[in-house]
Protein backbone atom coordinates (compact mmCIF):
# COMPACT_ATOMS: atom_id res chain seq x y z
CA UNK A 1 0.00 0.00 0.00
CA UNK A 2 1.10 3.55 -0.71
CA UNK A 3 1.47 5.92 2.25
CA UNK A 4 -1.08 8.54 3.23
CA UNK A 5 0.53 11.97 3.62
CA UNK A 6 -0.80 15.46 4.36
CA UNK A 7 1.54 18.23 3.21
CA UNK A 8 0.21 20.93 5.54
CA UNK A 9 -1.57 21.16 8.87
CA UNK A 10 -1.60 23.77 11.61
CA UNK A 11 -3.88 22.26 14.23
CA UNK A 12 -4.21 23.00 17.93
CA UNK A 13 -2.31 19.82 18.72
CA UNK A 14 -3.59 17.36 21.27
CA UNK A 15 -3.74 13.66 22.03
CA UNK A 16 -7.18 13.65 20.39
CA UNK A 17 -5.75 14.88 17.09
CA UNK A 18 -2.81 12.47 17.21
CA UNK A 19 -5.23 9.59 17.73
CA UNK A 20 -7.39 10.84 14.86
CA UNK A 21 -4.29 10.76 12.65
CA UNK A 22 -3.88 7.12 13.48
CA UNK A 23 -7.58 6.40 12.96
CA UNK A 24 -7.31 8.02 9.52
CA UNK A 25 -4.20 6.05 8.62
CA UNK A 26 -2.13 9.21 8.13
CA UNK A 27 1.52 8.16 7.92
CA UNK A 28 3.15 11.59 7.72
CA UNK A 29 2.19 15.24 8.14
CA UNK A 30 4.06 18.42 7.35
CA UNK A 31 3.19 20.64 10.32
CA UNK A 32 3.61 24.39 10.55
CA UNK A 33 5.74 25.15 13.59
CA UNK A 34 6.15 28.87 12.96
CA UNK A 35 4.62 31.84 11.15
CA UNK A 36 5.96 35.24 12.18
CA UNK A 37 8.13 33.99 15.05
CA UNK A 38 11.83 34.87 15.11
CA UNK A 39 14.54 32.23 15.50
CA UNK A 40 14.43 31.96 19.30
CA UNK A 41 10.65 31.80 19.34
CA UNK A 42 10.77 29.07 16.69
CA UNK A 43 13.16 27.07 18.86
CA UNK A 44 10.67 27.46 21.70
CA UNK A 45 8.00 25.94 19.45
CA UNK A 46 10.32 23.05 18.65
CA UNK A 47 10.79 22.51 22.39
CA UNK A 48 7.00 22.22 22.71
CA UNK A 49 6.98 19.59 19.98
CA UNK A 50 9.72 17.68 21.79
CA UNK A 51 7.34 17.38 24.74
CA UNK A 52 4.64 15.97 22.43
CA UNK A 53 7.10 13.40 21.13
CA UNK A 54 8.01 12.43 24.71
CA UNK A 55 4.39 12.13 25.81
CA UNK A 56 3.03 10.20 22.83
CA UNK A 57 5.83 8.06 21.36
CA UNK A 58 3.30 5.38 20.45
CA UNK A 59 1.43 7.84 18.19
CA UNK A 60 3.94 10.30 16.70
CA UNK A 61 7.65 10.87 16.17
CA UNK A 62 9.76 13.51 14.46
CA UNK A 63 10.55 12.79 10.81
CA UNK A 64 13.89 13.79 9.32
CA UNK A 65 14.06 11.95 5.99
CA UNK A 66 11.70 10.13 3.66
CA UNK A 67 12.65 6.80 5.18
CA UNK A 68 10.75 7.86 8.28
CA UNK A 69 7.51 7.58 6.31
CA UNK A 70 8.03 3.85 5.90
CA UNK A 71 9.09 3.60 9.54
CA UNK A 72 5.83 5.30 10.55
CA UNK A 73 3.81 2.77 8.55
CA UNK A 74 5.78 -0.15 9.96
CA UNK A 75 5.28 1.00 13.56
CA UNK A 76 1.69 2.30 13.32
CA UNK A 77 2.62 5.90 14.02
CA UNK A 78 2.64 9.28 12.24
CA UNK A 79 5.90 10.97 11.22
CA UNK A 80 5.86 14.72 11.88
CA UNK A 81 7.91 16.90 9.53
CA UNK A 82 8.54 20.51 10.59
CA UNK A 83 7.94 23.48 8.30
CA UNK A 84 7.68 27.25 8.40
CA UNK A 85 5.12 29.39 6.59
CA UNK A 86 7.35 32.47 6.61
CA UNK A 87 11.11 33.07 6.59
CA UNK A 88 10.93 35.16 9.78
CA UNK A 89 12.56 32.26 11.59
CA UNK A 90 15.87 32.85 9.78
CA UNK A 91 15.65 36.60 10.50
CA UNK A 92 18.29 38.19 8.25
CA UNK A 93 20.87 35.40 8.74
CA UNK A 94 21.32 32.83 5.98
CA UNK A 95 23.31 30.65 8.37
CA UNK A 96 20.13 29.86 10.29
CA UNK A 97 18.85 27.83 7.31
CA UNK A 98 21.33 25.08 8.12
CA UNK A 99 20.77 25.40 11.86
CA UNK A 100 17.02 24.96 11.47
CA UNK A 101 17.52 22.09 9.06
CA UNK A 102 19.61 20.33 11.72
CA UNK A 103 16.73 20.90 14.16
CA UNK A 104 14.39 19.17 11.72
CA UNK A 105 12.88 21.91 9.58
CA UNK A 106 12.37 20.43 6.14
CA UNK A 107 10.10 22.95 4.36
CA UNK A 108 10.05 26.77 4.38
CA UNK A 109 7.89 29.29 2.55
CA UNK A 110 9.75 32.25 1.10
CA UNK A 111 6.89 34.63 1.96
CA UNK A 112 3.56 34.66 3.78
CA UNK A 113 1.15 36.98 1.90
CA UNK A 114 3.43 40.04 2.30
CA UNK A 115 6.81 41.04 0.92
CA UNK A 116 9.61 39.35 2.83
CA UNK A 117 13.38 39.63 2.66
CA UNK A 118 13.24 36.77 0.15
CA UNK A 119 10.18 37.11 -2.10
CA UNK A 120 6.83 38.81 -2.65
CA UNK A 121 3.62 37.54 -1.09
CA UNK A 122 0.38 37.07 -3.02
CA UNK A 123 -1.33 40.03 -1.28
CA UNK A 124 1.16 42.63 -2.48
CA UNK A 125 0.17 44.90 -5.37
CA UNK A 126 3.58 44.66 -7.05
CA UNK A 127 5.47 41.37 -7.27
CA UNK A 128 9.17 42.10 -7.76
CA UNK A 129 10.23 38.45 -7.71
CA UNK A 130 13.03 36.87 -5.71
CA UNK A 131 15.27 39.33 -3.91
CA UNK A 132 19.06 39.08 -3.84
CA UNK A 133 18.83 37.38 -0.45
CA UNK A 134 16.03 35.20 -1.76
CA UNK A 135 18.23 33.74 -4.48
CA UNK A 136 20.98 33.06 -1.97
CA UNK A 137 18.59 31.42 0.51
CA UNK A 138 17.08 29.21 -2.20
CA UNK A 139 20.57 28.01 -3.07
CA UNK A 140 21.29 27.32 0.60
CA UNK A 141 18.00 25.46 1.03
CA UNK A 142 18.91 23.38 -2.01
CA UNK A 143 22.30 22.62 -0.47
CA UNK A 144 21.09 21.41 2.91
CA UNK A 145 17.88 19.73 1.73
CA UNK A 146 15.08 22.09 2.74
CA UNK A 147 12.13 22.28 0.37
CA UNK A 148 11.19 25.69 -1.07
CA UNK A 149 7.45 26.30 -0.59
CA UNK A 150 5.66 29.09 -2.50
CA UNK A 151 2.10 28.54 -1.27
CA UNK A 152 1.56 32.16 -0.18
CA UNK A 153 3.79 33.86 -2.76
CA UNK A 154 2.98 35.99 -5.79
CA UNK A 155 3.11 34.70 -9.35
CA UNK A 156 6.39 36.22 -10.49
CA UNK A 157 8.16 35.21 -7.29
CA UNK A 158 6.84 31.66 -7.64
CA UNK A 159 7.94 31.35 -11.26
CA UNK A 160 11.39 32.72 -10.39
CA UNK A 161 11.71 30.27 -7.50
CA UNK A 162 10.84 27.39 -9.85
CA UNK A 163 13.46 28.61 -12.32
CA UNK A 164 16.17 29.41 -9.79
CA UNK A 165 15.90 26.37 -7.54
CA UNK A 166 18.22 23.48 -8.35
CA UNK A 167 15.68 21.12 -6.78
CA UNK A 168 11.96 20.92 -7.52
CA UNK A 169 9.89 23.18 -5.31
CA UNK A 170 6.47 22.69 -3.73
CA UNK A 171 3.21 24.56 -3.36
CA UNK A 172 2.08 22.57 -0.36
CA UNK A 173 -1.45 23.95 0.06
CA UNK A 174 -3.37 25.72 -2.71
CA UNK A 175 -5.77 25.01 -5.56
CA UNK A 176 -6.05 26.11 -9.20
CA UNK A 177 -7.22 29.71 -9.59
CA UNK A 178 -9.21 28.65 -12.65
CA UNK A 179 -11.44 26.60 -10.37
CA UNK A 180 -11.71 29.21 -7.61
CA UNK A 181 -10.06 32.64 -8.10
CA UNK A 182 -8.72 33.22 -4.59
CA UNK A 183 -5.53 35.26 -4.31
CA UNK A 184 -3.87 32.24 -2.74
CA UNK A 185 -4.76 29.85 -5.57
CA UNK A 186 -2.41 29.38 -8.52
CA UNK A 187 -2.68 30.10 -12.23
CA UNK A 188 -2.36 27.46 -14.92
CA UNK A 189 0.93 29.13 -15.91
CA UNK A 190 2.37 28.44 -12.47
CA UNK A 191 0.96 24.91 -12.31
CA UNK A 192 2.41 23.98 -15.70
CA UNK A 193 5.83 25.36 -14.76
CA UNK A 194 5.67 23.57 -11.42
CA UNK A 195 4.95 20.23 -13.07
CA UNK A 196 7.52 20.68 -15.83
CA UNK A 197 10.21 21.29 -13.18
CA UNK A 198 9.27 18.19 -11.18
CA UNK A 199 7.49 20.10 -8.43
CA UNK A 200 4.40 19.29 -6.39
CA UNK A 201 1.02 20.87 -5.67
CA UNK A 202 -0.90 19.97 -2.51
CA UNK A 203 -4.66 20.43 -2.82
CA UNK A 204 -6.13 22.48 0.02
CA UNK A 205 -9.47 21.86 1.70
CA UNK A 206 -9.36 25.17 3.59
CA UNK A 207 -12.74 26.76 2.72
CA UNK A 208 -11.36 30.06 1.43
CA UNK A 209 -9.51 28.06 -1.24
CA UNK A 210 -12.58 26.06 -2.29
CA UNK A 211 -15.24 26.83 -4.87
CA UNK A 212 -18.39 27.56 -2.83
CA UNK A 213 -16.32 27.70 0.38
CA UNK A 214 -17.43 25.41 3.16
CA UNK A 215 -20.36 24.34 0.97
CA UNK A 216 -18.02 22.88 -1.64
CA UNK A 217 -19.03 19.31 -2.39
CA UNK A 218 -16.63 16.39 -2.33
CA UNK A 219 -17.56 15.67 -5.96
CA UNK A 220 -16.59 19.23 -7.00
CA UNK A 221 -13.28 18.99 -5.16
CA UNK A 222 -12.42 15.61 -6.66
CA UNK A 223 -13.44 16.68 -10.18
CA UNK A 224 -11.05 19.62 -9.74
CA UNK A 225 -8.28 17.18 -8.78
CA UNK A 226 -8.92 15.13 -11.92
CA UNK A 227 -8.84 18.23 -14.14
CA UNK A 228 -5.60 19.37 -12.52
CA UNK A 229 -4.06 15.97 -13.19
CA UNK A 230 -4.95 16.51 -16.85
CA UNK A 231 -2.97 19.76 -16.69
CA UNK A 232 -0.01 18.73 -14.53
CA UNK A 233 0.20 14.96 -14.71
CA UNK A 234 -0.66 12.40 -12.04
CA UNK A 235 2.84 12.46 -10.56
CA UNK A 236 2.83 16.09 -9.43
CA UNK A 237 -0.17 16.43 -7.15
CA UNK A 238 -1.05 15.42 -3.59
CA UNK A 239 -3.01 16.59 -0.58
CA UNK A 240 -2.13 19.57 1.62
CA UNK A 241 -5.30 20.14 3.59
CA UNK A 242 -4.31 23.30 5.49
CA UNK A 243 -6.29 21.83 8.36
CA UNK A 244 -6.43 24.24 11.34
CA UNK A 245 -8.44 21.96 13.60
CA UNK A 246 -9.48 23.23 17.05
CA UNK A 247 -7.64 26.53 16.69
CA UNK A 248 -9.23 29.58 18.37
CA UNK A 249 -10.00 32.57 16.17
CA UNK A 250 -7.19 34.50 17.82
CA UNK A 251 -4.75 32.25 15.98
CA UNK A 252 -6.02 33.25 12.55
CA UNK A 253 -5.55 36.90 13.58
CA UNK A 254 -1.89 36.09 14.41
CA UNK A 255 -1.49 34.31 11.07
CA UNK A 256 -2.82 37.31 9.14
CA UNK A 257 -1.54 40.27 11.15
CA UNK A 258 1.58 39.01 12.90
CA UNK A 259 3.62 41.99 14.00
CA UNK A 260 3.60 43.84 10.69
CA UNK A 261 0.41 45.91 11.29
CA UNK A 262 -1.38 47.55 14.20
CA UNK A 263 -4.72 47.11 12.49
CA UNK A 264 -6.68 43.90 12.09
CA UNK A 265 -5.98 42.31 8.73
CA UNK A 266 -8.84 40.07 7.62
CA UNK A 267 -6.88 38.30 4.90
CA UNK A 268 -9.23 35.93 3.09
CA UNK A 269 -11.95 36.65 5.65
CA UNK A 270 -13.90 39.85 6.30
CA UNK A 271 -15.08 42.08 9.14
CA UNK A 272 -18.36 40.16 9.10
CA UNK A 273 -16.58 36.78 9.20
CA UNK A 274 -13.15 37.36 10.77
CA UNK A 275 -12.54 33.91 12.23
CA UNK A 276 -11.79 30.48 10.87
CA UNK A 277 -14.34 29.42 8.26
CA UNK A 278 -16.42 26.27 8.72
CA UNK A 279 -14.88 23.22 7.10
CA UNK A 280 -16.78 21.24 4.46
CA UNK A 281 -18.82 18.41 5.96
CA UNK A 282 -16.73 15.77 4.16
CA UNK A 283 -13.46 16.81 5.80
CA UNK A 284 -13.55 17.72 9.50
CA UNK A 285 -10.40 15.98 10.73
CA UNK A 286 -7.78 13.36 9.90
CA UNK A 287 -10.30 10.53 10.08
CA UNK A 288 -11.82 11.79 6.81
CA UNK A 289 -8.88 11.09 4.51
CA UNK A 290 -10.59 7.91 3.39
CA UNK A 291 -13.54 9.97 2.16
CA UNK A 292 -11.23 11.90 -0.17
CA UNK A 293 -9.79 8.64 -1.51
CA UNK A 294 -13.31 7.32 -2.09
CA UNK A 295 -14.27 10.55 -3.84
CA UNK A 296 -11.28 10.33 -6.16
CA UNK A 297 -12.27 6.81 -7.14
CA UNK A 298 -15.82 7.99 -7.77
CA UNK A 299 -14.39 10.77 -9.98
CA UNK A 300 -12.76 8.14 -12.19
CA UNK A 301 -9.20 7.81 -10.90
CA UNK A 302 -7.71 4.34 -10.87
CA UNK A 303 -6.21 2.76 -7.78
CA UNK A 304 -2.63 3.66 -8.70
CA UNK A 305 -3.41 7.33 -9.25
CA UNK A 306 -5.51 7.51 -6.07
CA UNK A 307 -2.57 6.13 -4.10
CA UNK A 308 -0.22 8.63 -5.73
CA UNK A 309 -2.44 11.59 -4.86
CA UNK A 310 -3.09 10.41 -1.30
CA UNK A 311 0.61 10.18 -0.46
CA UNK A 312 2.75 8.28 -2.93
CA UNK A 313 3.80 11.41 -4.80
CA UNK A 314 4.75 13.27 -1.62
CA UNK A 315 6.83 10.30 -0.43
CA UNK A 316 8.82 10.35 -3.67
CA UNK A 317 9.17 14.14 -3.59
CA UNK A 318 10.36 14.15 0.02
CA UNK A 319 12.97 11.52 -0.85
CA UNK A 320 14.29 13.91 -3.49
CA UNK A 321 13.99 17.07 -1.43
CA UNK A 322 15.14 16.23 2.11
CA UNK A 323 18.80 15.88 2.99
CA UNK A 324 21.99 16.83 1.14
CA UNK A 325 22.30 15.88 -2.55
CA UNK A 326 25.30 13.62 -1.94
CA UNK A 327 23.11 11.40 0.24
CA UNK A 328 20.44 10.90 -2.39
CA UNK A 329 17.93 13.33 -0.90
CA UNK A 330 18.11 11.86 2.58
CA UNK A 331 17.55 8.23 1.72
Amino acid sequence: MTPRIDALQYANWSEKIFRQMRAGGVDAVHVTITYHENFRETVHNIEAWNRWFERFPDLIFQGFDAGDIARARDTGRTAIFFGSQNPSCIEDDIGLVEVLHRLGMRIMQLSYNNQSLLATGCYEKDDTGLTRMGREVVAEMNRVGMVVDMSHSGERSTLEAIEHSARPIAITHANPAGWHPALRNKSDTVLRALAQSGGMLGFSVYPHHLKDGGNCSLASFCDMVVRTIDLMGAGHVGIGTDLCQDQPDGVVEWMRSGRWTKRVDYGEGSADAPGFPAMPEWFRDNRDFGRIADGLRDAGLGAEDVGAVMGGNWARFFAQGFGPPDKGGGE
